[in-house]
């Protein structure tokens, strides 16, 4: 069974998530811990959190992913917003444990102008410094357009922040359609090549989850736009083998495409159709 969801407003808690999940037929989501352009979270409500621990089992909703705020970055020239993004994301990461054995997924950040191999260094010290052995989340560095002073558009440059953290076994990469397409990688053309390319890079077991998006963007054109499935320049075809590729087929994968719950729900049937044609 194709395991697929979509983002979902966190606004009215977990419970709420479960049921727009249900209502879509998804069996996962993804959602934003906080103000996607800010730091202010919700306290967390334990019934609600219990409520939905409940619901997730009984309709197999797993593994959700969360999603840090877009303004958060690791590898800034400013310390402040270094501490900002530490402290955030630490505290998210506490968050997550009322509902272990998730997932936790963040833009690596802009060196602006520091350089790349700065910013990498910025990024695994943050990392060092928030996993903990005990924490039940997984961590991933998502993929990136490769835009301006981005890390995160090439593959090496993940293999470079992991390489560099301790605890291996909390940390991992989604992997995200437009942007990777949108940073030069071919999966419309040459899937099997990329697919082999970041295993020989990172290893595909590091690989934990799949943002699906389609792009409004030509390959190569580093600005990730994101269009609804088979709307942009990827195509239906090449997602629909994306999700049925034999090293990746098993993987929980996320819509993050411009869309109501209504569209959501359309692209999760075509790409289930496709999954079981595969």
């Amino acid at each position: 069974m194709l395991k697929i969801g979509c983002h979902l407003s966190s606004s009215k808690g977990y419970q709420a998530m479960a049921r727009m999940a249900v209502s879509i037929k998804a069996d996962t989501f993804q959602f934003f811990t906080r103000n996607p352009r800010g730091t202010k979270a919700k306290a967390i409500n334990e019934e609600d959190v219990e409520g939905f621990l409940r619901s997730a089992n009984k309709e197999k909703i797993w593994p959700i992913l969360a999603h840090a705020p877009y303004i958060l970055n690791a590898c800034s020239k400013d310390e402040g917003l270094r501490v900002l993004a530490r402290d955030t994301m630490a505290d998210d990461l506490a968050r997550m444990e009322h509902t272990p054995g998730n997932m936790y997924n963040f833009h690596p950040g802009c060196h602006v102008g520091q350089g790349t191999e700065a910013g990498i260094i910025y990024i695994a010290a943050m990392l060092e410094q928030i996993l903990k052995p005990e924490q039940h989340t997984v961590m991933l560095l998502e993929t990136m357009a490769g835009k301006g002073s981005e890390i995160g558009g090439r593959f090496e440059e993940l293999r470079e922040i992991l390489d560099r953290v301790t605890l291996k076994d909390h940390v991992g990469v989604c992997l995200d359609t437009c942007h990777i397409w949108d940073g030069g990688y071919d999966i419309a053309g040459h899937l099997d090549e990329v697919v082999t390319e970041f295993d020989q890079v990172i290893g595909l077991k590091k690989l934990k989850a799949i943002h699906l998006n389609d792009s409004q963007n030509p390959l190569g054109a580093r600005k990730d736009r994101h269009a609804r499935i088979g709307e942009g320049k990827i195509g239906f075809e090449a997602l629909a083998r994306v999700v049925c590729h034999p090293a990746l087929r098993g993987l929980p994968f996320y819509l993050e495409t411009p869309n109501e719950l209504d569209g959501y729900a359309k692209e999760i049937h075509m790409m289930r159709e496709a999954w079981e044609k595969g």
